[in-house]
């Protein structure tokens, strides 16, 4: 307001209406910068940690030199994902506001103008393709590239096709899982990646049913959730549940007894855990309230537990003991 109108509502007897609030001083660049942190999911950066998959399944995980590499990728891994976080809200700001949920994002709730996702989401996958360029090997940086442009026409479109969505957003942890093993020249076993994909893609298909569940007569969470029926949704989290599990199986009993001199058989043990791990995700699923995958896998102590039991046996396997 000027000072002329201040003047004024003085001369009048009227108190001054406040003044609009300074979005360029300290307080409008902090709110800002929280507002990005935000917008780029740090609960979802959990995810990145699948960039040890590869070198752990090789066994390779805990060799020298590693831990600068996948330091390294996972961060990389991070600044590209935030980037599309910050590029698929600027985009669906719009829609985002007449969401019940989605209304609170900083984007939508004009906490981050437009404008300043779109530039934040475009100097980030910037900076994360320059430095795989220039400090990881070609086949690494080549990944990530293809995972960035993948993500992004995803928000632009292929979020809005049938069954292509499911894929591209598996195809997104797979990509994860196979980095750390690219960035260290460790060969991808087949049935890895069979187990990987097939995994991710029963954890995705699982949420997208939670998600119908629901819904409940109610307005959609997706464009394209309506679309689905829950008995497709189901038909494909359980028929990717059955592959994961049998290529693992097929990977463990691959080795036969126990090899390498190892006083149990390890590796064909860390089945039990896995199928069991499988099976109490399922639970979840069956009742619809997978819809957030590290929700369920971080909050469940029964999981957590098998999963721990898994990873003690899969390490036990690894050493050769």
């Amino acid at each position: 307001m000027s000072e002329v109108s201040e003047q004024t509502a003085v001369l009048l007897g009227e108190p001054p209406p406040p003044r609009a609030p300074d979005r360029t001083g300290p307080g409008g660049t902090l709110g800002l910068t929280l507002g990005l942190l935000r917008t780029a999911r740090p609960r979802q950066w959990v995810k990145n940690m699948l960039v040890v998959a590869a070198p752990a399944a090789a066994g390779r995980l805990l060799s020298h030199g590693t831990g600068a590499p996948l330091t390294l990728v996972f961060v990389l891994f991070t600044a590209a994902a935030s980037a599309v976080y910050l590029v698929n809200d600027a985009k669906d700001a719009e829609a985002d506001r007449a969401h019940p949920v989605k209304c609170h994002r900083p984007v939508a709730a004009g906490q981050v103008p437009v404008t300043v996702a779109y530039a934040a989401g475009a100097l980030l996958a910037a900076l994360a393709t320059v430095a795989a360029f220039r400090y990881c090997n070609t086949m690494t940086a080549v990944l990530l590239v293809a995972y960035i442009t993948m993500q992004l026409a995803y928000c632009v479109s292929l979020k809005h096709v049938l069954v292509v969505d499911l894929v591209v957003v598996t195809a997104g942890f797979l990509m994860r899982a196979m980095i750390g093993g690219v960035a260290l020249g460790i060969p991808l076993s087949r049935w890895f990646l069979i187990t990987a994909g097939f995994g991710a893609l029963f954890m995705v298909s699982a949420k997208r049913y939670s998600e119908s569940v629901q819904m409940d007569g109610g307005a959609a969470t997706r464009a394209l959730l309506s679309e689905y029926t829950t008995g497709y949704l189901r038909f494909v989290w359980q028929l990717a549940a059955g592959v994961a599990v049998l290529a693992y199986c097929l990977w463990a009993m691959e080795g036969g007894g126990t090899s390498h001199g190892g006083l149990l058989p390890w590796r064909q043990l860390s089945m039990i855990p896995f199928i069991l791990a499988v099976l109490r995700y399922a639970v979840f699923a069956d009742r619809g309230i997978a819809g957030a995958p590290e929700d369920v896998v971080l909050h469940d102590r029964a999981l957590a537990f098998i999963g721990v039991t898994w990873i003690g046996l899969y390490a036990l396997a690894v050493a050769h003991l």
